[in-house]
């Protein structure tokens, strides 16, 4: 219901290459970090934000969605659903283009404001699993 095949298509493969991963830092055994690494093979750009703001898989990391200095094509939300729905409002803010919720993450009032923003967006999915299937 939150994670159309033509949203996710969509995401994957025309959205953009840019992706803030929130959440993300160089915590290995973090679901966050394989992810971006994934994403990374496939040719996204990965901008980990996180409170430390570290550089992680080589990438300039930002404490904010609002700190980083040039546009986002999708956020991808590695945070617990309590937190999420700011997350959205802020990729909202930022004028990204689409919002990608991980696995667990699930907000549907976030979802719901987040279309109404204009932005596309997947709940409850993640991009690692969802890329390889496209072919």
């Amino acid at each position: 219901m939150y994670a159309d095949a033509e949203t996710i298509r969509r995401i994957l493969t025309s959205t953009g290459e840019t992706w803030a991963v929130v959440g993300l830092s160089n915590n290995e055994a973090r679901a966050a970090y394989g992810v971006a690494d994934v994403l990374k093979r496939y040719g996204k750009r990965i901008v980990p934000v996180h409170p430390k703001a570290e550089t992680v898989h080589g990438e300039q990391g930002y404490a904010t969605l609002a700190d980083i200095p040039f546009e986002v094509d999708v956020v991808d939300v590695f945070v617990n659903s309590d937190l999420a729905g700011q997350v959205a409002d802020e990729a909202v803010a930022i004028r990204a283009k689409a919002v990608w919720f991980q696995l667990g993450v699930i907000d549907v009032e976030a979802y719901e404001r987040t279309l109404a923003g204009g932005l596309d967006m997947v709940m409850d999915r993640c991009p690692a699993i969802e890329i390889p299937r496209l072919g």
